[in-house]
Parts: C-alpha cells; structure tokens; sequence
C-alpha cells in the first residue's frame, strides 16, 4: 500500500520582504499553522526589535465566520517556536530543529498543513533537508567545503550559525578565509553538541517558496520599517528594558547583532542617534543580501525554490502542490 508523504510548505525571503504576512494568509486559506524560523524569534521579551508583531497572526476572516453572524470575524492563526527561551539562554539549529520536528508532528496529528516561514536560511535548511547532526567529531569533509566558498559566502554562513561571533569579527578577520572556517567549525561543533536524532526516517515533501522584490524598494521599506520602530515603536525602550529590568548584559545585548547591537552601544553613548540610525540602516541592508546569497546558494545545492512576487502567485502554487497526488 502506497503511503504518501505529508505535504509541508516552507516560506522564505529576506527581512521586510512580507514572508510572515504571506505565510499567515497562506495559513487562512488552506488550514495551517506557522512554524517561525528566525534565529531570535525564539526570544521571549525581544519583540520588536526581532519584528515579533504578533498582531499578524490575527486576521479577519468571512469564509470562517459563523452562520448566525454576518460580516467577517478575526482568526487567530496558531503559531510555533516563538517565545520559547528567555534571552540569556542559549539556542541553536539543534535546539531549533528538534522543536521544529515536535511541532510538525502535532500540527500533522491536527490534520492542518505546516508552514515554516522565516528568513533564517540554516534552521530553514535544517528541516527541509532533513539534517542528521552528527556528534560534532571534527569534519574534514565540512572543511573542504568550506574552503570553496568565498569569504563573504563564509560571513554569511558564521552570522547564520551565531550573529554575535560574525559580527565580533574586525573587518580584516572578516575577509580572512582561515579564521572564518574556524569560527564555523567551532560554531557547529556547539550547535550539534546534542546530536538530535532524524525524524525516524520520515521525509516530508516541500514546496519551497520564496517572496523577492527588488533591492531598491526592499531597502525602502528597511529603512521606513527602521525608522517607525525608533520614533514610533519603542526599540529602544525595548533594549532599556532588556537590559535594566530583564538584566541581559550589554555584552550579550550586542552579540544578538543589528537592532540590539547598534542600539546598545547608542545606549551606551558609543555612538550617536544619527550614527545608529545610518549604521543600523547599512547593518540590515547588508543582512537582507546575505540572505538572498544564502537562498540562492541552496538553490545551487539542488533545492527548489519557486519565487513569487505577490500572494496570488504563490496561493496558485500551493492549491496545485497539495491537490497533486491527492
């Protein structure tokens, strides 16, 4: 007897680039629940400098509303692996990908469809490709990969693995090949310091999408989205608080990279607004690019993934993956 294998939708892009606005209407239409990949989602307290709007999980709603009252009513999609460790505790793709498993299981049990949105490319890659994570004996096989890429390809690839030690790295080690290789092996060496167990070797099938748009508006909308969380939406209260009640070292404030970086040395008076506002602004255009190298890497590797630009596109795209074979 032929047993298909559970359909899973995996939801990628850049920051600002709307993935968690399109996983969530994904999630309305076809009776699913959103698993986050975002390395520092998973953060309780860390809300909006890690852009934790949970108000996007709430969505009105006429098909779902009641017989008996008319107009639309607001749905609250369920979501997963977020506010899941306090901010001093540690987590990493082994951590991730062990809840992540767990998750997939009880929303498969639901008879719901998993969809993982999230813009962090190792714990997206973890769970679609099904990482084994070996006991974290040293990998030569991993070194002589390594070696292949280029040293931006290596940033990209470190800041994935652990923000904070990429980006304690001066720019001189930051183009040194041999340093960067080292830090990634003793970085994964750490995450895989677990060894989960594989998922019993089930494999799930994937559709893979990715929401682009063009760098020029995407930086528009980094920059705006920047500014409203500064002068409207309480970052920096954010980082205060994090710090003075929550008692999150500045030290470990800044190695969570970009928005809690800039803004702890601006509230350390290492720098000034109007730096931390064009550092800030450098910091996360830099991070989107690398993003979108990392993606398009894994492509290279033999992923598919289909690019959309709006929610029509990828709705039709996920209407024909799950009805296929059904």
């Amino acid at each position: 007897m032929f047993i298909a294998e559970p359909k899973l939708i995996a939801v990628l892009g850049p920051t600002a680039s709307g993935k968690t606005e399109l996983a969530v209407k994904l999630a309305l239409r076809f009776n699913g629940e959103i698993i986050s990949a975002d390395s520092r989602q998973v953060y309780r307290g860390m809300d909006i400098g890690t852009g934790k709007d949970l108000q996007e999980y709430r969505v009105e709603s006429q098909k779902h509303a009641p017989s008996s009252v008319e107009g639309s009513k607001v749905t609250m999609i369920p979501y997963h692996l977020i506010d899941v460790v306090g901010p001093g505790t540690e987590f990493n793709m082994a951590k991730f990908q062990k809840l992540a498993d767990r998750a997939i299981e009880g929303i498969l049990k639901r008879g719901k469809v998993p969809i993982i949105a999230g813009g962090t490319g190792l714990y997206l890659q973890a769970v679609v490709d099904n990482y084994q994570l070996p006991a974290g004996q040293p990998d030569m096989k991993l070194r002589r990969e390594l070696e292949k890429l280029k040293a931006e390809e290596l940033y990209g690839k470190l800041e994935n693995l652990n923000r904070g030690q990429a980006e304690s790295l001066n720019e001189s080690d930051r183009k040194n090949k041999r340093r960067l290789i080292r830090k990634i092996e003793i970085c994964s060496q750490k995450s895989q310091a677990k060894n989960p167990k594989p998922k019993n070797n089930l494999q799930y099938n994937f559709l893979v999408l990715g929401l682009t748009q063009p760098q020029p508006l995407l930086d528009k909308k980094i920059y705006k989205r920047l500014i409203e969380r500064l002068e409207r939406g309480g970052m920096a209260e954010e980082v205060k608080r994090l710090h003075y009640d929550d008692k999150i070292s500045w030290k470990r404030l800044e190695q969570f990279g970009l928005e809690y970086k800039f803004i702890a040395l601006y509230l350390q008076h290492k720098i000034s607004y109007e730096e931390l506002v064009e550092l800030l602004f450098t910091a996360i255009k830099q991070f989107s690019r690398r993003q979108m190298t990392w993606f398009k890497r894994w492509e290279k590797q033999g992923r598919k993934i289909f690019w959309t630009k709006n929610y029509a596109q990828a709705e039709k795209l996920v209407k024909e993956f799950l009805s296929c074979g059904s």
